[in-house]
């Protein structure tokens, strides 16, 4: 069993894995392949010039991995609630974990098959988003959104951060208090 399963793999759902990985927590990423990031070509991502759609989300994944994600190529066809713990049934078998991270960028055909509150959403082109509180919660406890499909801009850099921000107030519930991810630099003398 996992602690956090995350489905989708774009730049929220990898950004999300990043941190809980970093973090210790046990990280599963399910990836179908359909990240709509992989049809771009980005000149507006901090700190990058410009980089393919396919180079950021292998990049991303790439990066979750060395910090201890596991990633499975699958289709999600549903989650299931027994108790405290979710059953994520996908084309490949079914997972366990504690919590759940919906990161399914446009598509949310899962997010209302499993029941979990939707409303318009705001942005063009994207009719339909989870209602989620400013932490990422959704209307199932457990359940938690980032990026597209949790009604933020479609902009790499924001769905990214969406992911990362879910992800830490996700491991501040868990730890009890404010949980704070910052590295420091140490120059070579």
């Amino acid at each position: 069993m996992y602690d956090v399963i995350i489905v989708g793999a774009g730049p929220a759902g990898a950004s999300a894995a990043i941190f809980l990985a970093k973090a210790g927590r046990s990280t599963l990423m399910f990836d179908n392949g359909l990240s709509v990031t992989r049809r771009a070509l980005i000149k507006n991502h901090y700190g990058v010039p410009e980089i393919t759609g396919p180079d950021l989300v292998d990049t991303g994944k790439d990066q979750a991995a060395r910090l201890g994600t596991t990633i499975v190529k699958a289709n999600v066809t549903n989650i299931r609630q027994d108790g405290e713990v979710f059953a994520v049934d996908t084309d490949q078998g079914t997972y366990e974990a504690r919590h759940i991270i919906l990161a399914t960028g446009l598509y949310t055909d899962l997010v209302e098959h499993i029941g979990v509150r939707v409303k318009p959403g705001s942005e063009p082109r994207i009719k339909t988003v989870v209602d989620v509180t400013p932490e990422g919660k959704t209307s199932v406890p457990g359940i938690w959104a980032a990026g597209t499909v949790a009604g933020v801009s479609m902009h790499t850099i924001i769905t990214a951060g969406d992911g990362a921000k879910v992800a830490i107030n996700l491991l501040s519930e868990l730890e009890g208090a404010r949980h704070v991810d910052h590295d420091v630099f140490k120059p070579q003398q």
